[in-house]
Order: C-alpha cells, then sequence, then structure tokens
C-alpha cells in the first residue's frame, strides 16, 4: 500500500468497522508511515472527546416528565386568569363602590406578582442552560486543542499572512472575521483548520506565542452565554474570550494568561476595523 489511506477508511478504523483483511492492512501501512499515523491518532482522539462531551451533559432522567408538568402548569393558570378577566369589568347598574376598587387592586397586585415570579423563573432557566451551553463548549474546545497538540499536524491552511489564511474559510463558514496585524515579537500566526463544534463550522486560529501553542476558535454568535468572563481553566489551560453581535470568540493555551489576553485584545479590536 503506497498511497496514503483515505479519510473513509480512518473513519472506519477509528470506529473498529474495518474487515480482518482490511485491518492488517491499514495496521502494515501505518507501521511505515507517519502521516497516515498521525491522522489516525487526530481521528481516536477527536471520536473519544466527542464521546466524552456526549455523556458529561446528559440531560437528567426526570427533565422530560418536569418539563411537562411545567407546561401543563402554565396552561391551568392561564386558563384561570382567562375565566376569571371577566369579572373584573365595572357592572353598569349600580355605582362603584370603594371595595370593589380595594378588590381590584388586589387582584391586579396578584397578576403583577405572579408575572413577575414567573419572569425571575424564565430568566434563571436561562441563566442555568447558557452556563451548561458554556461549560459543553469549554469541554468541546479543551479537547479539540489536545487533539490538535496531540495530532502535530501543519495546519491545513499553512501560512502567517492574514490575508491569505481569511480569505481560506471563504464558502467554508457561514460568517466572516478580521484577524489583526502589528501582533508582538514574539506572537505569530502559524496557519488555521476548519473543524467543527457543536457540529457548527468553526474557524481554528493557530498561533504560537514563544513555544506555546494558542487555538482560538471562531464560531458564529448563539444565544449561549457571552464570553465576557475573565480567564477560565479546563484540564490545565487557561480560556479566555469575547462575544460580538455576529461572533463568538475563545482562545485556549497553558501560555501565561496576561499574553493570552493581550492576544484576544488584539483580535477583538480587529472585529471593530
Amino acid at each position: 500500500m503506497s498511497d496514503h489511506l483515505s479519510p473513509a477508511t480512518l473513519n472506519a478504523l477509528a470506529d473498529g468497522e474495518l474487515a480482518a483483511d482490511e485491518l492488517a492492512s491499514v495496521t502494515e501501512h501505518l507501521h511505515g508511515c507517519s502521516a497516515c499515523t498521525s491522522h489516525a491518532l487526530e481521528q481516536s482522539l477527536l471520536k473519544s472527546a466527542t464521546a466524552r462531551a456526549g455523556k458529561r451533559y446528559a440531560l437528567p432522567d426526570d427533565m422530560r416528565e418536569r418539563m411537562e408538568r411545567l407546561v401543563l402548569s402554565q396552561n391551568a393558570s392561564n386558563r384561570v386568569v382567562e375565566e376569571r378577566t371577566p369579572s373584573l369589568r365595572l357592572p353598569t347598574n349600580r355605582p362603584v363602590r370603594w371595595v370593589d376598587w380595594a378588590g381590584w387592586a388586589v387582584a391586579a397586585t396578584l397578576l403583577v406578582s405572579a408575572g413577575g415570579l414567573t419572569v425571575v423563573e424564565v430568566n434563571g432557566r436561562r441563566a442555568q442552560t447558557a452556563a451548561v451551553e458554556r461549560a459543553a463548549l469549554v469541554t468541546e474546545v479543551g479537547d479539540q486543542h489536545i487533539a490538535t497538540l496531540a495530532a502535530n499536524l501543519p495546519p491545513q491552511v499553512l501560512s502567517s499572512d492574514r490575508h491569505t489564511v481569511k480569505p481560506w474559510f471563504q464558502g467554508k463558514i457561514p460568517f466572516s472575521f478580521n484577524l489583526p496585524e502589528g501582533l508582538p515579537e514574539d506572537t505569530k500566526l502559524e496557519g488555521a483548520n476548519l473543524v467543527y463544534l457543536h457540529n457548527r463550522p468553526v474557524a481554528q486560529l493557530l498561533y504560537d506565542i514563544g513555544r506555546h501553542r494558542v487555538s482560538v476558535f471562531v464560531q458564529q454568535r448563539t444565544a449561549g452565554a457571552e464570553w465576557s468572563a475573565p480567564i477560565a481553566e479546563h484540564v490545565g489551560f487557561r480560556l479566555a474570550g469575547f462575544s460580538t453581535n455576529e461572533l463568538d470568540v475563545v482562545a485556549i493555551s497553558d501560555v501565561d494568561p496576561v499574553k493570552l489576553t493581550g492576544l484576544i485584545a488584539l483580535i477583538k479590536r480587529a472585529q471593530l476595523e
């Protein structure tokens, strides 16, 4: 087998779907081909990382039942309000008494209070959902960065020229972004990859700061948590990022946090140009 293994063969190897004779032939090829060995390792790491991420954030078993009870409760409350609303109208055949106004005031206060509690409850659920989505994204970003380091492959677009890297993504992702110029002396753009987070296409920009590799993931803005929080920690790496109206940007590395936030600040400033 002189040619490199095809992506389909590498995927089948990672999934354990090769027949015995095919597996023997592929194994023999891997013994003499370092490039295919690196690709096979990358596929295996991505498969295991995806499996771990899927299990780590599984919904509780009773989530469906809880949501159904919540919907039924809200529907019942809405019906009660609709049934009682006509009784709040002023009668036309008798004078208005003070006790009537008092009763309506109490009813209005209860309705406003119930509405306020509903808003608080909804906002709380949204905050919890955003926290879960953020944690899942942190895990995927960490797994993707580790897989990139382990594979030790050249970027899909190998260039330090921002005018080469940015156009390479045209037609591959449904959004656009800017790359900064005037990087610090010890910081260099090495290239970029097209990867997937949450099954969506994402630009992975690869920088070197000294001897430290930095992965910067740029994706289309979602309705989840904004990346405006300070430095976060995950499996020995630091994460920093920001959000705009169009983009979510997250950087991960083991570099000094000051240099990581400095790079993020330059990338953020470039989006305003």
